[in-house]
């Protein structure tokens, strides 16, 4: 994975990473307070202030393959991770916007 450079691997590393750490949260604070995971994203709907924590943390997944791609020297994947999570924030910014 680490040996290829290319933009589309990056792009979709770049929009998995932030749905993995969404994954993550959710196992670490929603799930030992006995939440569904439907719950928890309805929650998310909800509650704007959540969203915008959890996907500052979703983010940090983008953040940690930008640096390795990046110190790899593997400039066209990094540039996908990049293009997603620019893509990512604009989506939760019109979440937040719009519900």
């Amino acid at each position: 994975m680490l040996k290829k450079d290319n933009l589309q691997l990056g792009i979709v590393l770049g929009f998995v990473a932030p749905l993995i750490g969404l994954v993550i949260y959710y196992l670490i604070v929603f799930m030992p307070r006995h939440v569904s995971f439907m719950e928890y994203l309805v929650y998310l709907k909800q509650l704007k202030s959540l969203l915008t924590g959890v996907s500052s943390i979703s983010l940090i997944a983008n953040a940690i393959l930008f640096t390795i791609y990046i110190n790899s020297r593997k400039d066209k994947t990094a540039k996908g991770v990049f293009v997603s999570t620019l893509i990512y924030g604009v989506v939760v910014l019109l979440i937040k916007l719009v519900a």
